[in-house]
């Protein structure tokens, strides 16, 4: 079990990022700065580095040193991660702009035709939009829920005000071409490259509470995951398309 000592000292090094006291591509702490300037042990120092390193905030570059890692944000395939603190831990400030808003009595399939609200929302970061949002939420679960409710962590809210415990989400993702409104949207060439990202999200006991088809673009996000053993050969999880 992680130590208090340890967990304090990672979130204190999680606030230099998201303050800016280093920004994308900076040099940051080394193991000997870190234990002087939080009176820690060298061991404990390094735990912590490693640990940024591991939530890939932070590089290692052999023979050079440790650095905020720069360039395109982490999709992280494991868990769900609100959007807002993703680009806070990297520093940088994220923005909401609210296209939709839509109250409906009927509902879609994947919610099992329950009344939703439809909601789109253009996601940014420092001012470069990098997500475009639309998803459909299961009405009753969120009472009184309202435009300016959704500026900025829809998992924040839920968990904060509404106490929903949410379970998890399936997904697919896949490459798509993006064009049109979705391209003027997120600024994007017509026909780049972007992700889609077609989700049914929900709480415990498996009730379902949203829908999505969030569109990535390609060039701000790349994958990650931690991959376990080597296993024996068996069938593939995925499909073609």
């Amino acid at each position: 079990m992680e130590s208090p000592i340890y967990r304090q000292l990672n979130e204190a090094l999680r606030e230099l990022l998201r303050v800016g006291e280093f920004k994308d591509g900076d040099r940051f702490l080394t193991e000997r700065d870190v234990a002087s300037r939080f009176g820690v042990s060298r061991i404990t120092a390094n735990k912590a580095l490693a640990g940024l390193v591991s939530e890939r905030r932070l590089e290692f570059r052999k023979g050079i040193g440790t650095f905020v890692r720069s360039g395109t944000l982490d999709y992280n395939l494991r868990n769900l991660t609100s959007f807002t603190a993703l680009v806070e831990s990297h520093g940088r400030q994220a923005t909401t702009e609210l296209l939709a808003f839509e109250r409906s009595k009927r509902g879609i399939p994947e919610l099992d035709g329950k009344p939703a609200i439809y909601v789109e929302r253009l996601r940014l970061a420092d001012g470069v939009p990098v997500i475009f949002e639309r998803r459909h939420i299961v009405a009753k679960l969120c009472p009184g829920l309202r435009k300016t409710d959704l500026s900025g962590s829809i998992y924040k809210l839920w968990r904060e005000r509404y106490f929903l415990s949410l379970a998890g989400a399936e997904q697919t993702i896949r490459a798509v071409n993006v064009r049109g409104r979705e391209a003027e949207l997120l600024r994007m060439k017509a026909g780049a490259a972007g992700l889609l990202n077609t989700s049914t999200g929900f709480l415990d006991g498996r009730q379902a509470l949203w829908y999505e088809q969030t569109l990535y673009r390609g060039d701000a996000y790349e994958f990650f995951n931690r991959l376990g053993y080597v296993e024996s050969p068996g069938a593939a999880v995925g499909r073609l398309i």
